[in-house]
Parts: structure tokens; C-alpha cells; sequence
């Protein structure tokens, strides 16, 4: 007989009554920090986690930001001081979830969620923190991908002094694998189908200030060549005068979707794949608020928000601050502060920040220094006027204050002084 796990709920209480069982889908961050937040804020019902991985929860970003300075993962319990089998009354492990089960239309009774090996758990409330998968083209199986701890594992075996590596792709891991990878003695080429690095987060004009960097890295970047084959032999561009690349190691480094196709038509998706929630990580199910039994959260999850609208996942700040909404409505509590979305990057011998959400396409941009300096950031300034997105280079100074100044959304600001780095940021406030 499979092995189930249920917890019957308690009588109707006065107010605000807390589930008896709650279940997360995901060992990540998200996942830990959710099952963190639930028993800070004093949840003591049955908490059961299911990972997909079967290893501890550990951070992602340092997989390709220190591919090679670190060889084993960045452990949650050491990086943040959580520690997901104390927290947890069932810690499971290398057993996906597979299938999910709940009443139609959502209301307040017990989910269900089936995993690979034919477990099923129970639970009054279940959290989807199930994380996101890299994207690899059909007819790309020659490639490699980064993503896991196996990744990385592999990637470095391969990847020895001498190793021809094409990256395609010239977004965060890629930028960041390449300029680890000629710093160990690889020989690395960098295809973009773009015009510029980072073209879809930063746009054009800030791309083109990246593309630099490249060349004072030792690494060659292919820019406007889009891919039209990946084999044994190297990848294959499609450009005017088709050209081949050759390499030892191809890496596919073209983003990422949310993990959610075991859902199936479990629940709706958006065009990315990602399950839409409010504010506070309820699933929003045909344009309402389900009634509160799912939640999703992290990557997998696009989140409405009363200051910047739709947030996406991706960014490493929703599955680390968003859990604890996400708590906190779970067990009736009031929400708490908010936080504006972020990611950090170090690539190429760069320290870099994004806040906000910046449209590239839309947004003109005002830069805070010279490029080709030391320190300097990029003000993404919306057809209103208002600052969306701060982009800040080499500059712990001003990744402070940006961090602090986008908790509240975009921004007004004397664009005449911000562009000048000598005034304080803060100060350039309207």
C-alpha cells in the first residue's frame, strides 16, 4: 500500500484558524525559506517538504558565479543559518512531484500531491515553490546545461585549461560561466542572437557598454549570430556566411522556465508556464483568488504586486522575501514589509545590480557616471518620469542605496543631479 500522510483539521475556532498540515513542493529557496517563515511566525502543525534533488537545500547563484573557487554546494544551513530537516516533521528527497489533486474550484480542503516513486502526501495547505528548469532547444542534446549541483559537477570536469567552450547565450550564467571559464585557461566564445549582452533585461544602449568587457576578459563574443545547429563538433551559425564554431563544451545558456509541466491542467498558467498569485502567494485561479488551500512561490510563480504590477519569477529576491508573505497568509497574520525585485551578478571581473523592473523597450535610460570608469549605473526612467529600474556597476555605494529607494516602487528623481556620481543618490530624491 503507498504510503499517505494526513492531518484532520481541527474544529472551527474563532478568527483566523491555521492549517493542521501544510505541504512544500521544493527543497530550494524558496522551499526552505517558506517552511523558515511558517515556524518563525509560530506555525506548529505537521510540515511536510518534497525535493526534487536528492541532496540538502543549497544556493543557486554560486553554481556559475564560482564554478571553479567553489566545488561543493553553497548549503542553505550554511549560508542562512536554516537548517530544512529541523524544520520539517518530513524532509523527502529525490522524489518529484508528479501529479496534483484538489477540489474544483479551489476551496478550503485537503490537496493532495502524488510523487514519482508513488508517495502521496496530504495537506490542508500546499505551497509550489518547485523551482524553475533551463531551456534547451530541441536538437540541442549535444549541449550541457547549468542548473544543479550535477551541472556544475560535470561542467568542471570538462571544462580543464585548454577546453575550447562556447557559450550560447550572453545573459547571467552565460557571462558568468565564461568569465570563469577563461580565467581557468579555457578558451571561451560567447554567441548572442542579440546585438548586445543582456540585451532583454538591460536593453540596447546599456548592453553595449557590456559587450567591452568581454575582450578584457579573453573571451570572444559573437553578437547578431543566431544558432541553427549543435552538435559533437561544436554549434553552427546561421548568420549571412554560415560559419561553424568548433568546441569541446557547448553550454545552452538561453534562460530558463518555470518547473511546473507536472501540473499539467492542474491549474492555470501563463504564457511562460508560471502559476499566477497575488500579492500574497494565494493561487489566482480564472481571474480569482482561490480560496486559500495553494500557494505558490519563487521562480515558478508570477506574482502580482500593488507597486510593480506583475513581478515574474526569476529574481532571486522572490524566493528568498517571498516566503514570508506567503507565511504569513497562511497563518492569518498581517503582511509585512515589502521588498523590490533584485538580482546581483558577478561576471567578467564585475560586480553588478539590477532593482526594479525596468522595460528596456520603453524606458530611456540616464547613466550615473562614465562606463568606461570605475563604478557607475544606469537609471531606467519610464515615459511618466519615473525611475523603474537601477542598474548599478562596481558601485557598493550606490547598491545600497538603490536597494533602499525601490522598496517603495519607482521613483522620482532629479535626473540633472543623479547622473552626476558625486551627489549622494539619496539625495537626488523629488
Amino acid at each position: 500500500m503507498e504510503p499517505t500522510h494526513h492531518t484532520t483539521p481541527a474544529p472551527d475556532e474563532p478568527g483566523v484558524r491555521p492549517p493542521r498540515s501544510v505541504l512544500v513542493v521544493g527543497a530550494g529557496l524558496a522551499g526552505t525559506q517558506t517552511a523558515a517563515a511558517l515556524r518563525g511566525h509560530g506555525f506548529t502543525g505537521h510540515l511536510t517538504v518534497l525535493g526534487a534533488e536528492g541532496l540538502p537545500p543549497y544556493d543557486r547563484p554560486p553554481l556559475s558565479k564560482e564554478l571553479f573557487t567553489r566545488r561543493a554546494p553553497a548549503w542553505l544551513t550554511d549560508e542562512l543559518g536554516v537548517d530544512l530537516s529541523q524544520l520539517a516533521d518530513e524532509l523527502v528527497l529525490g522524489d518529484a512531484a508528479r501529479h496534483l489533486e484538489h477540489p474544483v474550484p479551489l476551496a478550503d480542503h485537503s490537496v493532495s500531491v502524488a510523487t514519482a516513486s508513488g508517495r502521496r502526501v496530504h495537506a490542508d495547505v500546499v505551497v509550489l515553490a518547485c523551482g524553475s528548469v533551463p531551456v534547451r532547444p530541441a536538437g540541442w542534446e549535444d549541449a550541457v546545461t547549468l542548473h544543479g549541483a550535477t551541472d556544475a559537477d560535470h561542467l568542471r570536469s570538462r571544462l580543464v585549461p585548454g577546453a575550447r567552450l562556447v557559450c550560447i547565450g550572453a545573459g547571467w550564467i552565460g557571462a558568468e560561466v565564461a568569465g570563469a571559464a577563461a580565467a581557468a585557461g579555457c578558451e571561451v566564445t560567447v554567441i548572442e542572437a542579440a546585438g548586445v549582452p543582456l540585451h532583454r533585461q538591460l536593453g540596447p544602449t546599456v548592453g553595449a557598454h557590456l559587450s567591452r568587457w568581454y575582450d578584457a576578459a579573453g573571451v570572444t563574443l559573437v553578437t547578431g549570430a543566431p544558432v541553427v545547429g549543435v552538435d559533437a563538433s561544436g554549434v553552427h551559425l546561421g548568420t549571412t556566411t554560415p560559419r561553424a564554431i568548433p568546441a569541446d563544451v557547448v553550454l545552452a545558456a538561453v534562460g530558463a522556465r518555470p518547473a511546473t509541466d507536472w501540473l499539467a491542467d492542474a491549474l492555470p498558467r501563463d504564457a511562460r508556464g508560471a502559476i499566477r498569485v497575488d500579492a500574497r502567494g494565494r493561487v489566482v485561479e480564472t481571474g480569482t483568488v482561490a480560496g486559500g488551500t495553494l500557494f505558490a512561490v519563487g521562480d515558478c510563480a508570477t506574482r502580482a504586486d500593488p507597486v510593480w504590477d506583475q513581478v515574474p519569477g526569476g529574481h532571486w529576491s522572490a524566493a528568498l522575501l517571498d516566503p514570508d508573505a506567503v507565511a504569513r497568509e497562511i497563518l492569518g497574520l498581517e503582511p509585512g514589509a515589502g521588498h523590490a525585485p533584485y538580482v546581483f551578478s558577478t561576471q567578467l571581473g564585475h560586480d553588478l545590480a539590477l532593482f526594479g523592473l525596468p522595460d528596456p523597450v520603453t524606458d530611456s535610460v540616464v547613466l550615473r557616471g562614465d562606463p568606461a570608469g570605475a563604478g557607475w549605473a544606469a537609471l531606467y526612467v519610464s515615459p511618466a518620469g519615473l525611475v523603474t529600474g537601477m542598474f548599478v556597476v562596481d558601485s557598493p555605494k550606490d547598491v545600497a542605496a538603490a536597494r533602499r529607494m525601490m522598496v517603495g516602487g519607482p521613483v522620482k528623481l532629479d535626473l540633472l543631479r543623479a547622473a552626476d556620481p558625486q551627489v549622494s543618490l539619496r539625495a537626488t530624491l523629488v
